[in-house]
């Protein structure tokens, strides 16, 4: 079976492994989604030094990808949910939206939204109908 979905995470600094693991499976049951049916996990490249997407990457085996607030900020007519607040954080408005759409390709829609939970964002994305 191919995998037809990304997820994007965001984290806040001091946001606990625990708590991402927890929402990424929260996440993935409302969608009725296996592990199995998640291609990628992509976050903002600033997240590349920290321990939650690349522990999510190798608990699920799932490969991770970072994208620049650049290409993230691409992402934003297609968000459900931009913040202005995030935008003056990071420099784009949504990490976990943006991730999940960037990660999923231009054809992509988003199946859940950005949904948070201590200090984690979670969002997943369903490639479109030529698996890009």
């Amino acid at each position: 079976m191919t995998a037809t979905h990304c997820l994007g995470i965001g984290h806040e600094t001091d946001a606990e492994f625990a708590a991402a693991l927890a929402l990424v499976q929260q996440c993935c049951r409302q969608a009725g989604l296996g592990a199995h049916e998640i291609a990628m996990i992509g976050s903002l490249e600033a997240k590349a030094t920290g321990d939650i997407v690349a522990g999510l990457a190798r608990h699920f085996g799932w490969p991770a990808q970072y994208f620049t607030a650049a290409t993230l900020e691409a992402e934003t007519p297609r968000l459900l949910n931009p913040s202005d607040a995030v935008f003056r954080a990071v420099g784009c408005h949504g990490v976990a939206e943006g991730a999940a759409l960037a990660a999923a390709g231009p054809h992509a829609s988003l199946v859940i939204p950005k949904t948070s939970k201590a200090g984690v964002t979670c969002a997943i994305a369903r490639r479109g109908g030529d698996g890009r």
